[in-house]
């Protein structure tokens, strides 16, 4: 078989550059968290935060999902999480443990309705839930977003969370008592 350069390595190329790379195995990954699908198509997107009128959402979503054949993607928005350490003024990160707030996720799912015939994902945002519900919604086509009603009267007066979505989703949004 001929040499593909027969005068050498071309310049600027190192020599495991023309080599194809090594895919990892299974077995390398032992250690490591489970890789998640990514390719969520048109769920109906549920903001959950654990409220009573989240619960009764989280219900409607579930099966507003399996009546219509589609995923049920459950996002829970958190606060940005930064402070400012005030002794240093050291801006400090507060880190959140994904995988047991993913598990209370899918366990308040397995009380409040049947998972059982659903696809269900979860993820996790930090900042304004509004503009993260949309923007996940808007990410993954969804079919719907469900979320809860506001709890607090001032929500109807200053606006709210279903108010700033009704306005900017890109999906329908429906909001449950």
């Amino acid at each position: 078989m001929p040499e593909p350069f027969p005068e050498g390595q071309p310049e600027g190329r190192r020599p495991e550059q023309g080599q194809p790379r090594e895919q990892p195995r299974a077995d390398k990954r032992q250690g490591q968290r489970p890789v998640r699908p990514v390719g969520v198509v048109h769920p109906v997107v549920v903001g959950y935060d654990g409220s009573g009128s989240a619960r009764n959402a989280l219900a409607y979503g579930a099966g507003m999902a399996r009546r219509l054949g589609r995923p049920l993607l459950i996002v829970y928005v958190t606060s940005p999480g930064v402070y400012c350490e005030p002794l240093t003024g050291q801006v400090v990160g507060l880190a959140r443990d994904t995988e047991s707030l993913e598990r209370w996720l899918l366990t308040e799912l397995d009380q409040v309705a049947d998972a059982a015939e659903l696809e269900v994902h979860v993820r996790t945002r930090r900042g304004s839930a509004a503009r993260e519900l949309a923007t996940v919604s808007a990410e993954f086509s969804a079919d719907a977003l469900v979320i809860g009603a506001p709890r607090h009267f001032w929500h109807h007066i200053i606006g709210s969370v279903p108010g700033w979505l009704a306005r900017h989703a890109s999906c329908p949004v429906i909001v449950v008592p």
